[in-house]
């Protein structure tokens, strides 16, 4: 497999226990290879991908979302995800 694009993403988890709340920021890394988008715990055949696209919420950071056939999957994002976005729609309109 080709790797064309890979974006850096972060979960929160928040664990809860007698002491109290705590939340968790993992690191994550999404790829893109010539026949799907791979995630931590997802894989997204391109051809169930119908867009990508960005929203900025504070700062520079914001929401990726991946528009799929399955629904709408969000990540969150430190940087605008433009190279990755540009990436894909070059690779699906070739």
């Amino acid at each position: 497999m080709y790797l064309i694009a890979r974006q850096p993403y972060s979960k929160v988890e928040r664990v809860i226990s007698s002491a109290g709340q705590q939340h968790i920021k993992h690191q994550r890394m999404m790829y893109m290879y010539e026949e799907e988008i791979v995630t931590q715990y997802h894989t997204f055949p391109l051809e169930i991908v119908n867009d990508v696209s960005f929203r900025k919420i504070n700062g520079s950071g914001g929401l990726l979302y991946l528009h799929t056939m399955k629904g709408v999957f969000t990540y969150m994002v430190a940087q605008p995800p433009y190279l990755f976005i540009q990436a894909f729609k070059n690779h699906v309109n070739r």
